[in-house]
């Protein structure tokens, strides 16, 4: 096509070229990459992405339609196959059973162990030379291997620790043990309010008890005389089963505590940490008098941990979701006790047994000791640095 005036061609435009099936094409394709690059900028937004996680985990476990999908004799052998998954549930629950008797059997050893610990931290025994001697701890041989450094921070601590106790070379037993432990366990310190750690301090031992029918075991605490109340022994009894569930038999992964039962404290009067009293006004809607009430509402405390929610003896009646959330807490504390605090629990008084998760960093520490780290380091260039960020690219740097 020329142009009739100058003779020269024109170029055509899109649309004289293309038929209009070809333009929603070309539409239809811009539009893709449109939609395109939009998903890739969501993909990148944390809380896009986890908010899709979310919803992802909404379909695992959904049947995708491949078994049925597969032939009837198929079908079949699967079945058979989930039978001999159940025989093996079976199996694995008498297993169980026979661990749960061994523990007993052992336990009943580790009895004189406990009763030796409970001797020496409440001072009833004095432990000699060589009952002291653990190689691990000798003393000369840390200290060789402390930098200079080490041994400034170490003092420096043990004046901020000596701030914190009375404790002195004539101090008998290991006074506050328990309760330090407590203080340890991130799980139960945050049950230990401030007003229950004098109560704490009296608190001697506690003692695991085992029972095969039904099976379970029972955590019993041990309390000199105090002010509060006057029981020798506060018990918790946790009851288990170990056979698969009828309606979910392939979830069985063991011995399961499904029922707990506390004790009756008997407190002195005014000393009960588990309630407090708060006073509210009353306003009289015709006569428009205020008059003042008291009233007792329950109060956090460790000691609520002897006053769990009931559980109804009925398997099938169901329980709301706040009673469920309390006794799941329950027994994970009540699990945990039985069986890493009462073993171990000189190490979680030196801090030895705490797992790493229960450190928090704060934030930004770890940026700033890489901070730290690179102008330390006598390679490191400054100017380089700053033109190595400044040529990052955007996405880079909102990450």
């Amino acid at each position: 096509m020329a142009d009739p005036e100058k003779g020269t061609p024109t170029v055509p435009t899109v649309e004289e070229e293309m038929s209009d099936e070809e333009v929603d094409e070309v539409d239809e394709e811009e539009g893709a990459g449109e939609r395109k690059e939009l998903v890739d900028k969501l993909m990148k937004d944390p809380q896009v992405l986890a908010a899709l996680q979310t919803k992802l985990r909404r379909f695992l476990g959904t049947p995708s339609g491949y078994i049925s999908s597969l032939p009837v004799a198929v079908k079949r052998r699967i079945k058979a196959l989930k039978k001999l998954q159940l025989q093996y549930c079976e199996l694995e629950a008498e297993f169980y059973k026979e661990v749960h008797a061994l523990e007993v059997k052992y336990d009943k050893m580790h009895q004189s162990l406990y009763e030796k610990r409970r001797q020496v931290v409440n001072s009833e025994y004095e432990p000699n030379d060589e009952e002291c001697d653990f190689s691990s701890d000798n003393e000369d041989e840390e200290d060789k291997s402390l930098s200079k450094d080490m041994e400034e921070k170490a003092k420096i601590d043990e004046k901020e620790e000596s701030k914190v106790h009375d404790f002195d070379e004539n101090t008998k037993g290991i006074p506050e043990f328990w309760l330090t432990i407590f203080k340890n366990v991130d799980l139960l310190a945050e049950m230990v309010q401030e007003y229950d750690e004098p109560i704490m301090k009296h608190l001697t031992d506690i003692q695991l008890k085992f029972h095969d029918q039904p099976m379970g075991f029972t955590l019993e605490f041990h309390f000199n005389e105090n002010e509060h109340f006057t029981n020798k022994v506060l018990t918790k009894y946790y009851e288990m089963k170990c056979v698969p569930d009828k309606e979910d038999p392939f979830g069985f992964e063991g011995p399961e505590i499904f029922k707990c039962k506390g004790c009756t404290i008997d407190w002195k009067k005014g000393k009960n940490v588990t309630v407090k009293t708060i006073k509210k006004k009353q306003k009289h809607k015709s006569r428009g008098a205020v008059r003042t009430i008291t009233k007792t509402v329950q109060n956090d405390s460790f000691f609520n941990f002897f006053n769990p929610p009931p559980v109804p003896e009925d398997p099938d009646e169901d329980l709301d979701e706040d009673t469920q959330a309390l006794l799941t807490a329950d027994f994970e504390i009540g699990h945990y006790i039985r069986e890493r605090i009462i073993p171990r629990a000189v190490l979680f008084y030196t801090g030895e047994a705490l797992d790493d998760e229960d450190f928090e960093e704060e934030e930004g520490e770890e940026g700033e000791e890489g901070d730290d780290e690179e102008e330390d380091d006598p390679d490191y260039d400054p100017a380089k640095d700053k033109t190595a960020k400044d040529q990052q690219p955007a996405e880079c740097k909102q990450q």
